[in-house]
């Protein structure tokens, strides 16, 4: 059985209220979602989720590499990213 959105958010804090906030007020258009792999089982639902969130005005890339925490920033290349959001991790202190 598929999980919905709501169960997951019973069992990871997702802060997805505090994503979308920083999506439109960055105006993103591309983000990228990077993943541990406890989570990446349902990345595809949270982007579904995000989507209907932000009304379909961004567009969500899943970093399936892997991740071995916070310092593990994706090398995209040539593909630009507004925003990059990794879940999973503890906050980086500023």
């Amino acid at each position: 059985m598929k999980k919905t959105i709501s169960k997951i958010e019973e069992e990871y804090e997702l802060e997805l209220d505090k994503i979308v906030k920083n999506i439109k007020k960055i105006k993103a258009k591309r983000v990228l979602l990077q993943f541990p792999d406890g989570l990446k089982l349902y990345s595809t639902i949270i982007v579904e989720e995000l989507e209907k969130r932000t009304d379909n005005k961004c567009e969500f890339l899943i970093w399936m590499g892997s991740c071995y925490g916070a310092c593990d920033i994706p090398q995209t290349g040539k593909i630009k990213f507004d925003l990059i959001v990794q879940f999973g991790h503890s906050a980086w202190k500023r």
